[in-house]
């Protein structure tokens, strides 16, 4: 289980890539690298953010996104997400040890919006799958569906719905609400904004321009509709059943 911006993210079982690769991995030491602030000897070594290799190959997802549309939005975009939450795990590392917390709530909102994006870009890669590899979703998920939504095509059209019509940069995010033990679709501005806890993203739909504008330019409704070609559903479903069991054991 991974936790970013009062997030839960439960990576499908099984699943390669991000699952894997996301958790946070021990800082290199040692060589010639010069040394980091000094810090208090009761605090635990920094641990820093890793991007994951994706669980397919970069042309995989064709016709819906082209492998050069793939390749930058994983290699720069994802990555400069990982960049940012590690500088901001470093400042406030400093903070600490300087004793001087006047930026805290600059590097806190830092973190915030790059470990969300970092997080939510880990769950958007795992949320697809190459055609004929999407499986279908489960009858467990399928029954949510209609308790939540009426049936699983009016939850489709809602998350559609939310994703052509985030105002700016954001995502649509299927997730499971903890309190009430249901199926909520979410918008969320940036990465992080208008949210709700306890809420466990279950699929998520990147619409910023970067995601999709190299190969639809405005058309974003256009990117939004052909995502459900690519969903991973067999990955979404066992999503889901962690989710239910964490909320029966919670």
């Amino acid at each position: 289980m991974l936790v970013a911006g009062g997030w839960c993210f439960l990576p499908a079982a099984g699943c390669g890539g991000p699952a894997a690769a996301t958790a946070p991995v021990p800082r290199a030491t040692g060589g010639a690298a010069s040394p980091g602030p000094a810090v208090n000897s009761t605090e635990p070594p920094m641990t820093e953010y890793t991007l994951p290799p994706l669980p397919y190959a970069y042309g995989a997802l064709e016709p819906f996104l082209s492998a050069r549309a793939l390749e930058l939005h994983h290699s720069k975009h994802h990555a400069a997400y990982v960049t940012g939450a590690n500088a901001a795990l470093e400042a406030l590392v400093k903070a600490r040890a300087t004793g001087d917390h006047g930026l805290v709530e600059h590097w806190s909102r830092k973190l915030a919006f790059h470990v969300s994006g970092h997080f939510l870009h880990s769950l958007f890669w795992e949320s697809m799958a190459p055609r004929g590899k999407t499986a279908a979703p489960s009858p467990a998920f399928v029954a949510a569906a209609k308790a939540s939504f009426g049936d699983l095509e009016a939850m489709k059209l809602q998350f559609a719905a939310a994703g052509r019509s985030v105002e700016g940069n954001g995502w649509a995010v299927l997730g499971f609400d903890l309190s009430r033990s249901s199926l909520l679709v979410l918008q969320l501005e940036n990465h992080q904004k208008q949210t709700t806890f306890p809420f466990i993203p279950l699929l998520a739909c990147d619409v910023w321009e970067h995601a999709y504008y190299l190969d639809y330019q405005n058309r974003r409704a256009d990117f939004v509709a052909g995502f459900w070609e690519v969903v991973a559903w067999g990955a979404l479903s066992a999503r889901y059943a962690r989710a239910v069991e964490m909320s029966r054991v919670g």
